[in-house]
Protein backbone atom coordinates (compact mmCIF):
# COMPACT_ATOMS: atom_id res chain seq x y z
CA UNK A 1 0.00 0.00 0.00
CA UNK A 2 1.58 3.25 -1.14
CA UNK A 3 1.69 6.11 1.35
CA UNK A 4 1.89 9.71 0.29
CA UNK A 5 4.97 11.70 1.18
CA UNK A 6 5.74 15.39 0.83
CA UNK A 7 7.60 15.98 -2.43
CA UNK A 8 10.82 16.94 -0.69
CA UNK A 9 10.88 13.60 1.10
CA UNK A 10 10.77 11.72 -2.19
CA UNK A 11 13.17 14.04 -4.01
CA UNK A 12 16.71 13.42 -5.22
CA UNK A 13 18.69 16.62 -4.60
CA UNK A 14 21.76 17.60 -6.64
CA UNK A 15 24.10 20.20 -5.22
CA UNK A 16 25.69 22.51 -7.76
CA UNK A 17 28.79 24.49 -6.81
CA UNK A 18 28.33 27.12 -9.52
CA UNK A 19 31.94 28.33 -9.63
CA UNK A 20 33.05 24.86 -10.71
CA UNK A 21 30.15 23.32 -12.62
CA UNK A 22 30.11 24.67 -16.19
CA UNK A 23 31.58 27.82 -17.73
CA UNK A 24 29.60 29.14 -20.71
CA UNK A 25 31.69 32.23 -21.53
CA UNK A 26 35.22 30.84 -20.98
CA UNK A 27 36.24 33.32 -18.30
CA UNK A 28 37.31 30.47 -16.01
CA UNK A 29 34.34 30.69 -13.66
CA UNK A 30 31.24 28.51 -13.80
CA UNK A 31 28.02 30.44 -14.41
CA UNK A 32 24.23 30.25 -14.65
CA UNK A 33 24.15 29.77 -18.41
CA UNK A 34 26.54 26.87 -17.96
CA UNK A 35 24.05 25.26 -15.57
CA UNK A 36 21.19 25.85 -18.03
CA UNK A 37 23.13 24.00 -20.73
CA UNK A 38 23.47 20.96 -18.43
CA UNK A 39 19.88 20.70 -17.17
CA UNK A 40 19.05 17.73 -19.39
CA UNK A 41 22.10 15.87 -18.04
CA UNK A 42 20.67 16.33 -14.55
CA UNK A 43 17.09 15.52 -15.50
CA UNK A 44 18.18 12.29 -17.18
CA UNK A 45 20.08 11.28 -14.06
CA UNK A 46 16.83 11.40 -12.09
CA UNK A 47 17.37 14.65 -10.20
CA UNK A 48 14.28 16.38 -8.76
CA UNK A 49 15.81 19.39 -6.99
CA UNK A 50 18.82 21.59 -7.77
CA UNK A 51 20.55 23.20 -4.81
CA UNK A 52 22.72 26.14 -5.84
CA UNK A 53 25.56 27.26 -3.64
CA UNK A 54 25.45 31.08 -3.36
CA UNK A 55 25.22 33.14 -6.54
CA UNK A 56 24.47 36.47 -4.86
CA UNK A 57 26.75 39.48 -5.24
CA UNK A 58 29.95 38.82 -3.32
CA UNK A 59 33.63 39.80 -3.21
CA UNK A 60 34.29 36.02 -3.11
CA UNK A 61 36.47 35.97 -0.02
CA UNK A 62 34.74 32.68 0.86
CA UNK A 63 33.51 31.77 -2.62
CA UNK A 64 30.14 33.44 -2.32
CA UNK A 65 29.38 32.62 1.31
CA UNK A 66 30.24 36.26 2.01
CA UNK A 67 27.27 38.13 0.54
CA UNK A 68 27.47 41.85 -0.18
CA UNK A 69 23.98 42.20 -1.71
CA UNK A 70 21.21 39.63 -1.15
CA UNK A 71 19.11 41.00 -4.01
CA UNK A 72 21.67 40.85 -6.82
CA UNK A 73 23.34 38.07 -8.81
CA UNK A 74 27.12 38.36 -8.90
CA UNK A 75 28.35 39.23 -12.42
CA UNK A 76 30.71 36.22 -12.26
CA UNK A 77 27.61 34.02 -12.56
CA UNK A 78 25.58 36.21 -14.93
CA UNK A 79 22.57 38.45 -14.46
CA UNK A 80 19.17 38.34 -12.82
CA UNK A 81 17.73 37.57 -16.26
CA UNK A 82 20.01 34.51 -16.38
CA UNK A 83 18.74 33.43 -12.99
CA UNK A 84 15.10 33.82 -14.00
CA UNK A 85 15.81 31.81 -17.14
CA UNK A 86 17.46 29.08 -15.07
CA UNK A 87 14.47 28.98 -12.74
CA UNK A 88 12.04 28.75 -15.66
CA UNK A 89 14.04 26.10 -17.54
CA UNK A 90 14.36 24.05 -14.36
CA UNK A 91 10.61 24.21 -13.74
CA UNK A 92 9.86 23.35 -17.36
CA UNK A 93 11.68 20.06 -16.83
CA UNK A 94 9.65 19.25 -13.74
CA UNK A 95 12.54 19.99 -11.39
CA UNK A 96 12.72 22.47 -8.53
CA UNK A 97 15.44 24.88 -7.43
CA UNK A 98 16.55 25.84 -3.93
CA UNK A 99 19.10 28.51 -3.12
CA UNK A 100 21.80 28.66 -0.49
CA UNK A 101 20.97 31.27 2.12
CA UNK A 102 23.68 32.74 4.36
CA UNK A 103 22.15 34.82 7.15
CA UNK A 104 24.51 34.23 10.06
CA UNK A 105 26.92 36.73 8.52
CA UNK A 106 27.43 38.99 5.52
CA UNK A 107 30.42 40.31 3.67
CA UNK A 108 32.19 43.28 5.22
CA UNK A 109 31.39 44.96 1.89
CA UNK A 110 27.64 44.78 2.51
CA UNK A 111 26.14 48.25 2.88
CA UNK A 112 24.85 47.32 6.33
CA UNK A 113 28.36 46.72 7.61
CA UNK A 114 29.81 49.74 5.84
CA UNK A 115 27.25 51.88 7.68
CA UNK A 116 27.69 49.95 10.93
CA UNK A 117 31.39 50.81 11.01
CA UNK A 118 30.87 54.55 10.68
CA UNK A 119 29.87 55.37 14.24
CA UNK A 120 28.42 53.86 17.41
CA UNK A 121 25.14 55.69 16.89
CA UNK A 122 24.68 54.74 13.22
CA UNK A 123 21.23 53.17 12.60
CA UNK A 124 22.96 50.03 11.31
CA UNK A 125 25.46 49.77 14.18
CA UNK A 126 23.41 47.16 16.00
CA UNK A 127 23.00 45.00 12.88
CA UNK A 128 26.36 43.46 13.87
CA UNK A 129 28.02 42.34 17.11
CA UNK A 130 30.37 44.93 18.60
CA UNK A 131 32.21 44.82 21.93
CA UNK A 132 34.79 46.95 23.74
CA UNK A 133 37.06 43.99 24.47
CA UNK A 134 37.63 40.68 22.69
CA UNK A 135 37.03 37.32 24.32
CA UNK A 136 38.93 34.10 23.60
CA UNK A 137 36.51 32.72 21.00
CA UNK A 138 38.45 31.31 18.06
CA UNK A 139 37.41 31.75 14.44
CA UNK A 140 36.56 28.62 12.45
CA UNK A 141 39.17 29.89 9.97
CA UNK A 142 41.90 30.26 12.64
CA UNK A 143 42.82 33.16 14.89
CA UNK A 144 40.57 35.30 17.04
CA UNK A 145 36.89 35.69 16.18
CA UNK A 146 37.18 39.39 17.07
CA UNK A 147 38.58 42.07 14.76
CA UNK A 148 39.55 45.52 15.96
CA UNK A 149 38.17 48.54 14.10
CA UNK A 150 39.97 51.81 14.72
CA UNK A 151 37.11 54.05 13.57
CA UNK A 152 35.07 53.42 16.71
CA UNK A 153 37.72 51.72 18.86
CA UNK A 154 35.66 48.51 19.18
CA UNK A 155 35.84 44.90 18.04
CA UNK A 156 33.36 43.17 15.75
CA UNK A 157 32.61 39.46 15.90
CA UNK A 158 33.30 37.13 12.97
CA UNK A 159 33.10 33.40 13.58
CA UNK A 160 34.46 32.83 10.07
CA UNK A 161 36.69 35.14 8.01
CA UNK A 162 37.37 38.67 9.23
CA UNK A 163 35.59 39.71 6.02
CA UNK A 164 32.46 37.85 7.21
CA UNK A 165 31.10 39.82 10.19
CA UNK A 166 28.31 38.05 12.09
CA UNK A 167 24.87 39.58 12.05
CA UNK A 168 23.22 40.50 15.35
CA UNK A 169 20.02 38.48 15.40
CA UNK A 170 18.94 40.18 18.63
CA UNK A 171 18.08 43.23 16.51
CA UNK A 172 14.43 43.14 15.40
CA UNK A 173 15.00 45.48 12.45
CA UNK A 174 17.75 43.21 11.15
CA UNK A 175 15.47 40.18 11.43
CA UNK A 176 12.70 41.97 9.54
CA UNK A 177 15.12 42.90 6.76
CA UNK A 178 16.21 39.25 6.48
CA UNK A 179 12.60 38.04 6.30
CA UNK A 180 11.76 40.56 3.57
CA UNK A 181 14.69 39.27 1.57
CA UNK A 182 13.69 35.63 2.03
CA UNK A 183 10.13 36.35 0.93
CA UNK A 184 11.42 38.25 -2.09
CA UNK A 185 13.14 35.14 -3.43
CA UNK A 186 10.21 32.87 -2.56
CA UNK A 187 7.80 35.23 -4.32
CA UNK A 188 10.10 35.08 -7.34
CA UNK A 189 9.45 31.34 -7.53
CA UNK A 190 12.41 29.79 -5.72
CA UNK A 191 11.37 26.44 -4.21
CA UNK A 192 13.17 26.76 -0.90
CA UNK A 193 16.52 27.18 0.79
CA UNK A 194 19.51 25.41 2.21
CA UNK A 195 20.26 27.56 5.26
CA UNK A 196 24.00 27.91 5.91
CA UNK A 197 25.13 27.38 9.55
CA UNK A 198 21.62 28.34 10.64
CA UNK A 199 22.19 26.89 14.12
CA UNK A 200 24.39 29.92 14.85
CA UNK A 201 21.64 32.55 14.65
CA UNK A 202 20.56 31.73 18.21
CA UNK A 203 23.98 32.31 19.75
CA UNK A 204 24.95 34.25 22.87
CA UNK A 205 28.58 35.27 22.34
CA UNK A 206 28.93 36.79 25.82
CA UNK A 207 28.16 33.43 27.41
CA UNK A 208 30.14 31.45 24.78
CA UNK A 209 27.00 29.69 23.54
CA UNK A 210 27.36 29.44 19.77
CA UNK A 211 25.84 26.38 18.10
CA UNK A 212 22.23 25.70 19.11
CA UNK A 213 22.27 28.75 21.35
CA UNK A 214 19.54 29.89 23.73
CA UNK A 215 17.64 31.92 21.12
CA UNK A 216 17.65 29.41 18.25
CA UNK A 217 14.12 28.09 18.66
CA UNK A 218 12.68 31.61 18.96
CA UNK A 219 14.51 32.66 15.80
CA UNK A 220 13.41 29.58 13.84
CA UNK A 221 9.83 29.99 15.05
CA UNK A 222 9.73 33.58 13.87
CA UNK A 223 11.33 32.72 10.52
CA UNK A 224 8.87 29.89 9.98
CA UNK A 225 5.86 32.15 10.60
CA UNK A 226 7.22 35.14 8.71
CA UNK A 227 8.48 33.24 5.65
CA UNK A 228 7.81 29.51 5.38
CA UNK A 229 4.35 28.78 6.77
CA UNK A 230 1.74 28.13 4.07
CA UNK A 231 4.31 27.78 1.27
CA UNK A 232 4.98 24.47 -0.48
CA UNK A 233 8.76 24.73 -0.23
CA UNK A 234 11.78 22.79 0.95
CA UNK A 235 13.99 23.96 3.81
CA UNK A 236 17.18 22.25 4.94
CA UNK A 237 19.29 23.69 7.71
CA UNK A 238 23.03 23.20 8.08
CA UNK A 239 23.50 22.49 11.80
CA UNK A 240 26.78 20.58 12.02
CA UNK A 241 27.00 20.13 15.79
CA UNK A 242 23.41 19.20 16.60
CA UNK A 243 22.67 15.83 18.14
CA UNK A 244 20.51 13.42 16.16
CA UNK A 245 17.76 13.76 18.76
CA UNK A 246 17.79 17.55 18.53
CA UNK A 247 17.70 17.39 14.73
CA UNK A 248 14.68 15.06 14.86
CA UNK A 249 12.85 17.55 17.10
CA UNK A 250 13.61 20.54 14.88
CA UNK A 251 12.41 18.67 11.76
CA UNK A 252 9.25 17.25 13.32
CA UNK A 253 6.53 17.67 10.69
CA UNK A 254 3.93 19.02 13.14
CA UNK A 255 5.93 20.99 15.68
CA UNK A 256 9.27 21.54 13.97
CA UNK A 257 10.69 24.44 11.97
CA UNK A 258 12.65 23.01 9.01
CA UNK A 259 12.05 20.05 6.70
CA UNK A 260 15.44 18.45 7.34
CA UNK A 261 18.90 19.16 8.68
CA UNK A 262 22.51 18.53 7.71
CA UNK A 263 24.37 17.32 10.77
CA UNK A 264 27.96 16.19 10.55
CA UNK A 265 28.19 13.43 13.14
CA UNK A 266 28.97 10.76 10.56
CA UNK A 267 31.47 12.85 8.57
CA UNK A 268 33.51 13.58 11.69
CA UNK A 269 34.21 9.98 12.56
CA UNK A 270 37.61 10.04 10.86
CA UNK A 271 38.76 12.83 13.19
CA UNK A 272 40.46 12.40 16.56
CA UNK A 273 37.77 13.55 19.05
CA UNK A 274 38.38 17.03 20.39
CA UNK A 275 41.28 17.74 18.02
CA UNK A 276 39.35 19.41 15.17
CA UNK A 277 38.91 18.40 11.56
CA UNK A 278 42.60 18.22 10.63
CA UNK A 279 43.83 15.61 13.15
CA UNK A 280 42.77 12.33 11.60
CA UNK A 281 42.31 8.68 12.49
CA UNK A 282 41.21 5.67 10.43
CA UNK A 283 37.46 5.33 10.04
CA UNK A 284 35.98 2.76 12.44
CA UNK A 285 33.31 1.09 10.32
CA UNK A 286 31.53 -0.32 13.38
CA UNK A 287 31.23 3.20 14.81
CA UNK A 288 30.05 4.40 11.38
CA UNK A 289 27.33 1.73 11.29
CA UNK A 290 26.19 2.51 14.82
CA UNK A 291 25.78 6.18 13.92
CA UNK A 292 23.44 5.31 11.06
CA UNK A 293 21.54 2.80 13.20
CA UNK A 294 20.85 5.54 15.72
CA UNK A 295 19.88 8.13 13.11
CA UNK A 296 17.67 5.76 11.12
CA UNK A 297 15.91 4.63 14.30
CA UNK A 298 15.29 8.14 15.61
CA UNK A 299 14.18 9.66 12.31
CA UNK A 300 11.80 6.75 11.68
CA UNK A 301 9.71 8.05 14.57
CA UNK A 302 10.19 11.81 14.35
CA UNK A 303 11.43 14.38 11.86
CA UNK A 304 13.17 13.67 8.57
CA UNK A 305 16.75 12.87 7.59
CA UNK A 306 19.12 14.08 4.86
CA UNK A 307 21.40 11.49 3.29
CA UNK A 308 24.85 12.67 2.21
CA UNK A 309 28.52 11.76 2.33
CA UNK A 310 30.01 14.74 0.47
CA UNK A 311 29.37 18.41 -0.28
CA UNK A 312 31.33 21.58 -1.04
CA UNK A 313 32.82 21.57 2.48
CA UNK A 314 33.56 17.84 2.65
CA UNK A 315 36.09 15.71 0.74
CA UNK A 316 35.11 13.51 -2.18
CA UNK A 317 33.34 10.38 -0.91
CA UNK A 318 35.37 7.95 -3.05
CA UNK A 319 38.68 9.29 -1.76
CA UNK A 320 37.46 9.41 1.83
CA UNK A 321 35.49 6.20 2.27
CA UNK A 322 36.29 4.18 -0.84
CA UNK A 323 39.33 3.36 -2.93
CA UNK A 324 41.11 4.99 -5.83
CA UNK A 325 42.20 1.55 -7.03
CA UNK A 326 38.56 0.39 -6.98
CA UNK A 327 37.17 3.82 -7.86
CA UNK A 328 34.05 2.87 -9.83
CA UNK A 329 33.24 -0.06 -7.56
CA UNK A 330 33.52 1.97 -4.38
CA UNK A 331 31.61 4.93 -5.85
CA UNK A 332 28.72 2.57 -6.63
CA UNK A 333 28.95 0.80 -3.28
CA UNK A 334 28.85 4.03 -1.28
CA UNK A 335 25.74 5.34 -3.02
CA UNK A 336 24.06 1.94 -2.60
CA UNK A 337 24.64 2.03 1.16
CA UNK A 338 23.43 5.61 1.40
CA UNK A 339 20.37 5.44 -0.85
CA UNK A 340 19.06 2.27 0.76
CA UNK A 341 18.25 4.32 3.87
CA UNK A 342 15.27 6.47 4.80
CA UNK A 343 15.69 10.18 4.10
CA UNK A 344 16.21 12.60 1.24
CA UNK A 345 19.31 11.71 -0.81
CA UNK A 346 21.82 14.34 -1.92
CA UNK A 347 24.27 14.07 -4.80
CA UNK A 348 27.25 16.42 -4.77
CA UNK A 349 28.29 17.36 -8.30
CA UNK A 350 30.71 14.78 -9.69
CA UNK A 351 29.71 12.00 -7.30
CA UNK A 352 27.65 10.50 -10.11
CA UNK A 353 30.78 9.94 -12.21
CA UNK A 354 33.07 8.95 -9.35
CA UNK A 355 35.18 12.11 -9.14
CA UNK A 356 38.01 11.97 -6.61
CA UNK A 357 39.90 14.36 -4.36
CA UNK A 358 42.89 16.33 -5.57
CA UNK A 359 46.52 16.41 -4.40
CA UNK A 360 48.02 19.74 -5.47
CA UNK A 361 51.78 19.81 -5.00
CA UNK A 362 52.04 23.45 -3.94
CA UNK A 363 50.10 25.34 -1.28
CA UNK A 364 49.79 28.17 -3.82
CA UNK A 365 47.57 25.92 -5.95
CA UNK A 366 44.91 25.92 -3.21
CA UNK A 367 42.27 28.67 -3.07
CA UNK A 368 40.27 27.80 0.06
CA UNK A 369 40.97 30.33 2.80
CA UNK A 370 40.31 27.80 5.59
CA UNK A 371 43.01 25.55 4.15
CA UNK A 372 45.53 28.38 3.72
CA UNK A 373 44.93 29.74 7.23
CA UNK A 374 45.25 26.25 8.72
CA UNK A 375 48.54 25.62 6.93
CA UNK A 376 50.23 28.73 8.33
CA UNK A 377 48.74 28.31 11.82
CA UNK A 378 49.86 24.69 12.19
CA UNK A 379 53.27 25.39 10.63
CA UNK A 380 53.77 27.97 13.37
CA UNK A 381 52.78 25.31 15.94
CA UNK A 382 55.56 23.05 14.74
CA UNK A 383 53.73 20.73 12.36
CA UNK A 384 55.84 19.61 9.44
CA UNK A 385 54.97 20.63 5.89
CA UNK A 386 54.35 16.99 4.95
CA UNK A 387 51.99 16.33 7.84
CA UNK A 388 49.97 19.46 7.08
CA UNK A 389 49.72 18.55 3.41
CA UNK A 390 48.59 15.04 4.35
CA UNK A 391 45.69 16.57 6.29
CA UNK A 392 44.89 18.89 3.39
CA UNK A 393 44.88 15.98 0.94
CA UNK A 394 42.42 14.20 3.24
CA UNK A 395 40.11 17.00 4.39
CA UNK A 396 40.76 20.24 2.47
CA UNK A 397 37.66 21.82 0.96
CA UNK A 398 39.23 22.30 -2.47
CA UNK A 399 39.07 18.51 -2.83
CA UNK A 400 35.44 18.84 -3.80
CA UNK A 401 35.66 22.22 -5.52
CA UNK A 402 37.85 21.43 -8.52
CA UNK A 403 36.03 22.00 -11.84
CA UNK A 404 33.58 19.38 -13.02
CA UNK A 405 35.21 16.94 -15.41
CA UNK A 406 32.97 16.87 -18.49
CA UNK A 407 35.38 15.31 -21.01
CA UNK A 408 39.06 14.75 -21.81
CA UNK A 409 39.64 18.03 -23.67
CA UNK A 410 41.51 21.04 -22.31
CA UNK A 411 40.54 21.76 -18.68
CA UNK A 412 38.17 18.77 -18.76
CA UNK A 413 35.68 20.67 -20.91
CA UNK A 414 34.85 23.00 -18.01
CA UNK A 415 36.25 26.09 -19.75
CA UNK A 416 38.47 27.14 -22.63
CA UNK A 417 39.88 29.89 -20.43
CA UNK A 418 42.01 29.56 -17.32
CA UNK A 419 39.97 27.84 -14.60
CA UNK A 420 39.71 29.67 -11.26
CA UNK A 421 40.90 26.44 -9.58
CA UNK A 422 43.02 23.85 -11.35
CA UNK A 423 41.32 20.76 -12.75
CA UNK A 424 42.13 17.40 -11.16
CA UNK A 425 44.89 15.84 -13.27
CA UNK A 426 42.96 12.56 -13.59
CA UNK A 427 40.33 14.13 -15.90
CA UNK A 428 41.49 12.08 -18.89
CA UNK A 429 40.39 8.94 -17.06
CA UNK A 430 37.53 10.37 -14.96
CA UNK A 431 35.03 12.44 -16.92
CA UNK A 432 31.33 12.48 -17.73
CA UNK A 433 31.72 11.78 -21.43
CA UNK A 434 33.72 8.61 -20.82
CA UNK A 435 31.46 7.49 -17.99
CA UNK A 436 28.24 8.04 -19.97
CA UNK A 437 29.56 6.02 -22.90
CA UNK A 438 30.13 3.04 -20.62
CA UNK A 439 27.03 0.96 -19.88
CA UNK A 440 28.71 -0.07 -16.61
CA UNK A 441 29.61 3.53 -15.72
CA UNK A 442 28.94 5.19 -12.37
CA UNK A 443 26.34 7.59 -13.88
CA UNK A 444 24.18 4.74 -15.19
CA UNK A 445 24.42 2.96 -11.84
CA UNK A 446 23.20 6.12 -10.05
CA UNK A 447 20.43 6.42 -12.61
CA UNK A 448 19.26 2.82 -12.07
CA UNK A 449 19.50 3.07 -8.30
CA UNK A 450 17.48 6.29 -8.26
CA UNK A 451 14.76 4.67 -10.41
CA UNK A 452 14.71 1.65 -8.11
CA UNK A 453 14.46 3.79 -5.00
CA UNK A 454 11.55 5.78 -6.40
CA UNK A 455 9.63 2.62 -7.34
CA UNK A 456 9.45 0.90 -3.93
CA UNK A 457 7.87 2.03 -0.65
CA UNK A 458 10.29 -0.02 1.43
CA UNK A 459 13.00 2.61 0.85
CA UNK A 460 10.80 5.30 2.41
CA UNK A 461 9.08 3.38 5.18
CA UNK A 462 11.03 0.19 5.89
CA UNK A 463 12.20 -0.62 9.41
CA UNK A 464 16.02 -0.46 9.60
CA UNK A 465 18.17 -3.10 11.28
CA UNK A 466 21.88 -3.86 10.99
CA UNK A 467 23.12 -7.24 9.79
CA UNK A 468 26.39 -8.58 11.25
CA UNK A 469 26.75 -5.27 13.09
CA UNK A 470 30.15 -5.96 14.68
CA UNK A 471 31.90 -6.96 11.45
CA UNK A 472 34.57 -4.32 10.67
CA UNK A 473 34.70 -5.06 6.93
CA UNK A 474 31.18 -4.64 5.60
CA UNK A 475 28.08 -2.50 6.17
CA UNK A 476 24.92 -4.54 5.63
CA UNK A 477 21.39 -3.80 6.77
CA UNK A 478 17.81 -4.90 6.26
CA UNK A 479 14.73 -2.78 5.57
CA UNK A 480 11.25 -4.32 6.04
CA UNK A 481 7.91 -2.75 5.16
CA UNK A 482 4.67 -4.72 5.01
CA UNK A 483 5.37 -7.71 2.73
CA UNK A 484 8.61 -6.30 1.24
CA UNK A 485 12.13 -6.75 2.52
CA UNK A 486 15.47 -5.61 1.15
CA UNK A 487 19.02 -6.45 2.15
CA UNK A 488 21.59 -3.74 1.40
CA UNK A 489 25.23 -4.84 1.26
CA UNK A 490 28.40 -2.76 1.14
CA UNK A 491 31.90 -4.14 1.50
CA UNK A 492 34.48 -1.64 2.75
CA UNK A 493 37.37 -4.02 2.14
CA UNK A 494 39.91 -4.04 -0.68
CA UNK A 495 40.05 -7.83 -0.36
CA UNK A 496 37.48 -10.56 -1.04
CA UNK A 497 35.72 -11.30 2.25
CA UNK A 498 33.46 -14.15 3.42
CA UNK A 499 30.12 -13.29 5.06
CA UNK A 500 27.29 -15.49 6.33
CA UNK A 501 24.08 -14.42 4.56
CA UNK A 502 22.39 -17.84 4.85
CA UNK A 503 19.17 -16.40 6.30
CA UNK A 504 18.79 -14.35 3.12
CA UNK A 505 19.27 -17.19 0.64
CA UNK A 506 15.76 -16.68 -0.78
CA UNK A 507 16.44 -13.06 -1.73
CA UNK A 508 17.07 -12.05 -5.35
CA UNK A 509 19.44 -9.32 -6.50
CA UNK A 510 17.91 -6.04 -7.73
CA UNK A 511 21.11 -4.11 -8.39
CA UNK A 512 24.82 -4.67 -7.85
CA UNK A 513 28.16 -3.19 -8.86
CA UNK A 514 29.59 -6.61 -9.85
CA UNK A 515 27.89 -9.68 -11.29
CA UNK A 516 25.61 -10.58 -8.38
CA UNK A 517 26.77 -13.17 -5.85
CA UNK A 518 24.51 -15.80 -4.33
CA UNK A 519 23.71 -15.43 -0.65
CA UNK A 520 24.77 -18.37 1.47
CA UNK A 521 26.55 -19.34 4.67
CA UNK A 522 29.86 -18.39 3.07
CA UNK A 523 29.21 -15.64 0.57
CA UNK A 524 32.29 -14.22 -1.13
CA UNK A 525 32.08 -10.44 -1.49
CA UNK A 526 34.55 -8.93 -3.99
CA UNK A 527 36.35 -5.71 -3.00
CA UNK A 528 33.88 -2.86 -2.40
CA UNK A 529 30.90 -5.00 -3.41
CA UNK A 530 27.61 -3.10 -3.25
CA UNK A 531 24.18 -4.57 -3.88
CA UNK A 532 20.51 -4.59 -2.93
CA UNK A 533 18.63 -7.88 -2.61
CA UNK A 534 14.85 -8.25 -2.34
CA UNK A 535 12.20 -10.62 -1.09
CA UNK A 536 8.43 -10.38 -1.02
CA UNK A 537 6.69 -12.42 1.67
CA UNK A 538 4.01 -14.81 0.48
CA UNK A 539 2.08 -15.03 3.76
CA UNK A 540 1.12 -11.38 4.03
Amino acid sequence: MTQNLKWWKKAIVYQIYPLSFADSNDDGFGDLQGIIHKLDYLKNLGVDVLWLSPVYQSPMDDNGYDISDYYKIDPIFGSMDDFIQLLQKTHERGMKLIMDLVVNHTSDEHVWFKESKKSKDNPYRDYYIWRDEPTDITSVFSGSAWEYDSTTNQYYFHLFSQKQPDLNWDNAQLRSAIYRMINHWLDLGVDGFRLDVIDLIGKDVDHFQLSDGPYLINRLTEMKHQCFLGRDIMTVGEMPSLSIQRAAEITDEKNGFLNMIFQFGHVGLDEVPGKGKWVLKPLDLIEFKQYFLKSQTLFANQGWNSLFLANHDQPRAVSRYGSIKFRTESAKMLVTILYGMQGTPYIYQGEEIGMTGVRFKQLSDYKDLETIHMYHENLAKGWSHDSIMASIYAKGRDNSRTPFQWDDTLHAGFTKGTPWLSVNENFNEVNASKDLSNAEGVYHFFQSLIQLRKSMDVFDFGHFSLVDSMNPNHFSYQRIYEDESILVIGSFSNQTIQVDYSVFDQYRCLISNYPSVSLSKSTSLPPYYGAIYYKKSENK
